[in-house]
């Protein structure tokens, strides 16, 4: 009886440590479990606060982002008013380079002018052709050779001549040939009609466009041209006037050796174009283009 009851009390010492035991750990875990509960707390809270920093930020920048908008608006809108009344003067010389473009280029350099050359191509003046590019003048497409008869007796010959010409300044410059490009003797010249028929220049047009080149003629003639060495007063006189209500003035001159007056007309012509109010620009293919020939 004696040790069935000890062994009675020794089995309820265990039990009860057992218990005791079991109650501690649980007690642990519970403690543990609760205070990853309130870590996840805090850490949802924090949670909370960064998405509504985030929230805050997002409509700050919102605002900002309008506001920035809205004044990005309101200057090209001023800048639209202000250029509806900007008079823009476009300076081009064709069929050079020649002895003359230096001085030409001397010119410009002195008054800050750039211009754009609708160039031929002319061997041992390639030195002329990477100065005006250097200068950060425009070159532009007049063919590589400027013979009518070979030119103008076909379409595929005109397109030849300008593709040739591409190839040649690209060797010099180092880099593509833009697509401006002037017909020789201007888009509806009729010289052209006794090497490839009447409608020789539609056609051409037609090709040249599909070919991606834009073509340009001109709004004011220097009148250089009509005279192997034009008086100076006169080239003075024909640009300025043409020039007085225009609001953008494609001015026809050439840079060939016989121009000499060309050059000395320059400096008034630029000085007078300055007191009507004009300032100077280069072509680009998205330059206000003078067309005589339209082409559907």
């Amino acid at each position: 009886m004696r040790r069935s009851r000890r062994r009675t009390r020794s089995k309820s010492k265990w039990i009860g440590r057992l218990f005791f035991i079991v109650f501690v750990v649980l007690l642990s875990v519970a403690g543990v479990t609760e205070a990853k509960v309130i870590k996840m707390q805090r850490k949802n809270g924090n949670l909370k606060t960064q998405i509504n920093d985030i929230e805050t930020n997002k409509k700050n920048l919102a605002e900002k982002n309008k506001k920035l908008l809205a004044n990005i608006e309101e200057k090209q809108n001023l800048y639209k008013k202000k250029m509806e009344n900007v008079k823009i003067a476009y300076l081009t010389f064709d069929d050079g380079p020649s002895s003359n473009t230096q001085d030409i280029l001397d010119i410009l350099d002195k008054y800050d002018i750039k211009a754009t050359w609708f160039v031929n191509a002319h061997k041992n003046l390639e030195y002329l052709y990477k100065k005006i590019d250097e200068n950060g003048h425009v070159i532009a497409n007049h063919g590589y050779s400027h013979d009518y008869d070979k030119i103008y007796k076909s379409v595929d010959s005109f397109k030849e001549n300008a593709k040739k010409l591409e190839e040649f300044i690209s060797n010099i410059t180092g880099k593509p040939m833009s697509k401006m490009i002037r017909y020789n003797g201007g888009s509806n010249n009729t010289k052209s009609h006794r090497y490839g028929g009447n409608d020789i220049m539609t056609k051409i047009i037609k090709e040249m466009d599909k070919e991606g080149y834009v073509y340009f003629d001109w709004n004011v003639d220097s009148t250089d041209a009509s005279k192997y060495r034009q008086d100076k007063d006169k080239i003075v006189s024909s640009v300025l006037n043409y020039s007085k209500r225009k609001k953008q003035a494609n001015i026809l001159m050439h840079d060939l050796n016989p121009k000499t007056t060309t050059v000395q007309a320059l400096p008034e012509i630029i000085e007078g174009l300055q007191k009507q109010g004009f300032i100077f620009d280069v072509l680009s293919e998205n330059s206000y283009k003078p067309q005589f020939k339209k082409v559907k």
